[in-house]
């Protein structure tokens, strides 16, 4: 039986919850398609690399994965206070996220955490950083990727790291990244 090798173009289906609540976070079936991504790329977290290492095509399993190995840390020093009028003509919530450009003209994504009387609170953190995550995995093919899947499947920019590390699903023709995926929650990708 074929084992998933780094390097190659992997195939999944997979569930991920919230180990803390049980909360579903991400699924491919969610997403009507498997998971698909160049294994080795840091187009999925690293954690999710890691235990598909080894694994044989068919394979069914579950890991749970440290915050240290999928969004990280919370770091309180990704708070920052902004003046309340910068978001006028949004009805602010506490918990909602907005979507912002940075000084280098990236997309970033914040999470209002406190509303106050002249400011509000965002957080710079991503969604699921301090989470624990537990993957329920299936592994539907591991094969070396053609020049065609190396087109269709290698990152696009320049960084190395599509918009955070982003992965594919299939025919969706477009990188998603960090927590800002083009789809909710956030799954294996570095989202």
């Amino acid at each position: 039986m074929s084992k998933v090798e780094n390097g190659h173009l992997i195939s999944i289906n997979y569930t991920v919850t919230d180990k803390e609540n049980g909360e579903k976070l991400d699924s491919s079936d969610t997403q009507g398609q498997p998971l698909v991504f160049l294994l080795g790329q840091n187009q999925v977290i690293s954690g999710l690399e890691n235990a598909l290492l080894g694994k044989n095509i068919g394979e069914i399993f579950k890991v749970e994965i440290a915050p240290e190995d999928a969004y990280g840390i919370r770091n309180p020093d990704f708070l920052q206070e902004v003046p309340k009028d910068q978001f006028q003509g949004i009805d602010l919530k506490k918990g909602m996220t907005l979507f912002g450009q940075s000084d280098d003209g990236q997309t970033v994504q914040v999470i209002v955490d406190e509303i106050g009387e002249t400011s509000v609170m965002i957080d710079y953190n991503h969604p699921l950083s301090g989470k624990t995550l537990v993957f329920d995995v299936e592994i539907l093919s591991s094969k070396e990727p053609t020049e065609d899947d190396l087109a269709k499947y290698s990152l696009s920019c320049g960084s190395g790291s599509c918009c955070g590390g982003g992965h594919h699903h299939e025919n969706e023709g477009g990188c998603c990244g960090g927590g800002g995926h083009h789809h909710s929650g956030g799954c294996g990708c570095s989202h």
